[in-house]
Formats: structure tokens, C-alpha cells, sequence
């Protein structure tokens, strides 16, 4: 899923090349990708006090495994001895996939970071389209001209983002979008769901013409024909008995 005209008003879009470690393709269900930002990156909450904004450097993405029907983000440095932030994120849908990861901003206030809007897996139509506060969302709404999906409860920050009760805070927190009007809507307001999927119908094969064989009734006598054998028989004899006295 995306938001109605996001494609061509995201300003920041960036295709970055990710850098995998051996394990990440036998880990490819936790979407394990690393990045390494040249700018100040700002990211959603929940992050580690006084992590509102990454620095430039190297960071490590990844899914959290989850019962939830979102998805929850988890950003590392890099090698995954801290955890600076768990975010939470809704689908975010695309038509054409790339063979390598897609991360998409939104547009920013000139002279501040740049704000992340999705992550997209190599090859995956499906992403993760990150929700912000209520209150920022209204900011970059009213900033770039899209909708920003916001979730109602203000928690920002905390010492231990990873902790399994903030997760499953974000896994129940409820999330509406916020229009660029400052408007608070439902979220299947304003988003487009994906092409439903091509369905290819198979005519069956017609069963095989049954012929039918005619047969005699089985519950026919057969007396008749012994009787017309008799009468062939006996005339043949007669026959034959003429033909020997007119020899003689």
C-alpha cells in the first residue's frame, strides 16, 4: 500500500545499495539490511532518549518477528550492540520492484535532517511506510503535501526501546492518517491498495464422446434359428438325393 500521490511529490527518494553480511540471506524474514547515511537522518519513535535524529554513519534495519499484521522496525548500529529505536510501520505497496533496497523521505524543512517515510526490501513489492506522532505527522503533511499515517499515542522516547512492552505497545497502538490540510482521517482514506492479482482461467478439456455398441437383447430365444438351420439342412439333403437319381 501507498498514499495517493506519494510517488511523485517524495523529494528525498534515495536508492541505497545494502550491504549484507553472510547471515543476511539466511535471515531474509527479519529483512536484515545495512545503511550508511552521508546526513543526519531524522527517525520516528520509539527511540532511545535523545535519538530523535541518527547521525551520519552506519545502522542495521531490521523486522521484528511479529504476530501483529504490521510490521515493527528496528534500527541497530552497527554491530548490533544497541538499539536506537523500535518504529512502527503499516504496508506500503509498489507496482516495480528494484533488485536492490529503496529507502524514501519525506520532504523536509530546508537546513533540517531529512525524515524517513519507507524502506524497501531488494526485490519485495511489499515495504514498511514508518508512522510518526501525531503532532510531527501534521508538520510533514502540511510540509511535503501528502498524507502522514500518525499513530494517536505520544510515546517518543524511552531508555529501552527494545523492551518486549513497547513493542507490544505499537503492536495494539491504533493509527489514523493526518492530511496536509492538518485534517485527521481513517487511514483507508488515503491509502491505494495494491492491483488484485491476475488470475488465469484454464478451460477444461471435454470428457471423451461415450459411443454406444448395439447389441441383441440377451432375453431373445434362439429357437427360430435352430429351426431355419433344420430347413437349410433338410433342403440341402433333397438337393442332393435329385441330383444322384438324375445320374443314374
Amino acid at each position: 500500500m501507498t498514499f495517493l500521490r506519494a510517488a511523485p511529490a517524495v523529494l528525498g527518494m534515495a536508492f541505497l545499495a545494502a550491504a549484507f553480511s553472510p547471515r543476511a540471506k539466511a535471515d531474509e524474514h527479519d529483512k536484515k539490511t545495512t545503511f550508511t547515511f552521508s546526513m543526519p537522518v531524522e527517525i520516528p519513535p520509539v527511540y532511545v532518549t535523545g535519538m530523535r535524529v541518527l547521525p551520519a554513519g552506519t545502522y542495521v534495519f531490521k523486522l521484528v518477528n511479529s504476530s501483529s499484521n504490521r510490521n515493527i522496525v528496528q534500527i541497530f548500529n552497527a554491530d548490533e550492540t544497541q538499539i536506537y529505536a523500535t518504529i512502527l510501520a503499516i504496508p506500503n505497496y509498489r507496482l516495480q520492484v528494484k533488485d536492490r533496497t529503496v529507502i524514501t523521505f519525506n520532504e523536509g524543512i530546508a537546513g533540517k535532517p531529512e525524515s524517513l517515510r519507507a524502506w524497501f526490501f531488494p526485490a519485495d513489492n511489499w515495504g514498511q511506510e514508518f508512522v510518526y506522532p501525531k503532532a510531527r505527522a501534521a508538520e510533514l503533511a502540511k510540509v511535503s503535501n501528502l498524507p502522514v499515517p500518525a499513530q494517536t499515542t505520544e510515546l517518543t522516547e524511552v531508555a529501552q526501546p527494545e523492551a518486549p512492552q513497547i513493542v507490544a505497545q505499537l503492536q495494539q497502538a491504533p493509527v489514523v492518517a493526518i492530511q496536509p490540510t492538518g485534517e485527521t482521517v481513517e487511514l483507508a482514506q488515503v491509502i491505494q491498495s495494491p492491483p488484485p492479482p491476475e488470475v488465469t482461467v484454464v478451460a477444461a478439456e471435454p470428457a471423451p464422446a461415450q459411443i454406444a455398441q448395439a447389441t441383441l437383447p440377451a432375453t431373445a430365444s434362439q429357437l427360430p434359428l435352430i429351426a431355419l438351420c433344420g430347413l437349410l439342412a433338410l433342403g440341402g439333403a433333397l438337393t442332393i438325393r435329385s441330383i444322384r437319381k438324375g445320374a443314374l
